[in-house]
């Protein structure tokens, strides 16, 4: 079975999202190959800044910093749920090009899941900014990734057009927000479920046919949102 799933590292849902989905699959006897898709929620974020997510969303939604510091303790109780501990306070608005250039470069060495791993980790719960050229190197080394490849990659535009393409993609087969998960271009569930959500596709996927058909909503990052 084939599930991919399309997020962004900028996404909280989705390292919450990913847990759940990992949660399933350890009471789900059959093999799945996993295969992450690049969906950047804002191609247009600057490479540095020195805003907090707190000062994106109050200014976002126009409501007051501590109204946007009460949504983000919101989060961060449901990413303690599945053993996350989020530490959003420390975060500031990334640009994941990168970071996602550096998932394709992990795939073509069969290492995307652990990278995607170490990306939302560092963001997330360690407060790095995955934007940055020594941050993405450090990942990298974690990962033994190529260290002089992986310098010229950062150095130039390698795999852009792959995470377009992932993009592109997405949203040509109904991608709103992320994370979400497609099984054997069969079903799909948006956002981050809770694992029996996830365990009852799996179990459907494997003898069902038809289109992509989503068959559950759950909180999910969208250009709209986080």
């Amino acid at each position: 079975m084939q599930v991919e799933i399309w997020s962004d590292i900028a996404c909280p849902f989705c390292y919450i999202g990913k847990r759940k989905f990992e949660q399933a699959l350890e009471e789900f006897p059959e093999k799945v190959e996993v295969t992450y898709k690049s969906f950047q929620l804002d191609p247009s974020a600057p490479k540095n800044s020195s805003e907090s997510m707190v000062e994106v969303l109050a200014k976002k939604y126009n409501m007051p910093i501590e109204k946007a510091k009460e949504m983000n303790t919101q989060v961060t109780a449901q990413a303690a749920e599945v053993g996350l501990t989020y530490q959003l306070e420390n975060i500031s608005v990334v640009n994941t090009m990168d970071a996602h250039r550096l998932s394709h470069y992990a795939k073509e060495q069969g290492k995307m899941g652990e990278v995607m791993e170490l990306l939302l980790k560092a963001h997330f719960t360690e407060g790095k900014h995955v934007g940055k050229p020594e941050t993405l190197k450090e990942i990298a080394a974690s990962a033994k990734l190529d260290e002089e490849a992986v310098a010229a990659l950062l150095e130039n535009d390698a795999y852009k057009d792959q995470v377009e393409r992932d993009q592109q993609e997405g949203s040509q087969i109904g991608v709103q927000g992320v994370p979400f998960f497609v099984f054997n271009r069969k079903y799909a569930v948006s956002g981050a479920q809770p694992k029996e959500a996830f365990l009852q596709v799996l179990e459907k996927v494997k003898e069902e046919d038809g289109g992509i058909q989503v068959v559950g909503q759950g909180d999910a990052c969208t250009d709209e949102s986080c």
